[in-house]
């Protein structure tokens, strides 16, 4: 299984640097257009310890400092259904692809100071967490910090709220529902081998590592700093 979830990883991988190299030479993204645009995406993304109450209560994912691609990557799967969530269903199908292109080059901006990973992560797992990363080849895909994906259209994932990292592994296992799940074989392939139990612990280790993530607060958000650790 893991030899098979490798080779479709490379292949998905090769799949999606042609792809988004196809669509970087389509529509150029503006980070100064993007930040006037961002209007709809502040509500969630630049409140500090926000959280979202479907498909179950969770911390919105910080974006600040993620990857354009996969920012574009994500946004689009929303659009076409790959990813179910209304609310970003919503969204996403109101954008343009320059609108998208947009948004991505601004939240790749973010924050104005930045602050590089090393190359392994900040601390080690335990063995039994180590064992399931090896099992669900995670690095290979995600890099050795799990900020350094092999792809640009992979997510960074170091120091990603745990919660959310949780209910996102749940929704690749989640099958015929209107509503809710991610169809990408990979992931599919690498969740339906946990319980939910380890998912809850991969995602908690992973979560709890040095990031390169933020929530950068917009000026009228600013106050909840002082309210949220």
């Amino acid at each position: 299984m893991r030899k098979l979830i490798a080779s479709v990883a490379a292949f998905v991988a090769f799949a999606g640097i042609a792809s988004s190299a196809l669509a970087q030479t389509a529509v150029t993204g503006s980070a100064p257009a993007g930040e006037k645009k961002a209007a709809m995406c502040i509500g969630c993304h630049s409140i500090p310890g926000y959280q979202a109450s479907f498909p179950e209560v969770h911390k919105v994912p910080m974006i600040a400092g993620q990857g354009a691609k996969y920012i574009q990557s994500a946004l689009n799967a929303y659009k076409t259904g790959d990813r179910k969530h209304p609310t970003m269903k919503a969204i996403a199908g109101s954008l343009t692809d320059q609108d998208i292109a947009d948004l991505a080059a601004y939240y790749e901006t973010l924050p104005a100071e930045k602050s590089a990973l090393g190359d392994k992560p900040s601390h080690e797992p335990s063995t039994e967490v180590a064992e399931l990363l090896k099992k669900g080849n995670c690095v290979s895909c995600h890099g050795n910090n799990f900020s350094k994906p092999i792809d640009g259209t992979y997510p960074k994932l170091a120091g990603q709220h745990a919660d959310y990292l949780y209910v996102a592994l749940k929704a690749y296992q989640t099958k015929d529902n209107p509503q809710v799940g991610r169809a990408n074989p990979v992931m599919g392939g690498m969740a339906t081998q946990f319980s939910h139990a380890q998912l809850k612990e991969i995602a908690k280790y992973i979560g709890s590592l040095d990031t390169e993530l933020h929530v950068v607060p917009q000026a009228r958000f600013k106050s909840n700093e002082t309210h949220v650790k």
